[in-house]
């Protein structure tokens, strides 16, 4: 069998457009990315959350309008 060697390139963090080695930073800018990376995944899903309720609140609307044109035409129409 042949041996293959795995090759893992290492975390980095870019501050003010430079690329930082995670082995670089301190245990407390560690932290500051970790937190950031996290804040980021919750906005991520919450702009999603947010989509879907637009779109959910849209079709809702569209719907409401449809129904009240078709109520108006009832209307109109037994009133000739």
């Amino acid at each position: 069998m042949a041996n293959k060697e795995t090759v893992k390139e290492e975390n980095t963090v870019t501050i003010d457009g430079n690329k930082i080695k995670e082995s670089e930073l301190t245990e407390q800018q560690k932290y500051f990315a970790s937190q950031i990376q996290e804040a980021r995944a919750k906005r991520m899903q919450l702009q999603r959350k947010i989509d879907r309720n637009t779109a959910v609140i849209n079709s809702f609307e569209a719907a409401l309008v449809e129904t009240t044109k078709e109520v108006a035409e009832e209307v109109l129409s037994e009133e000739k």
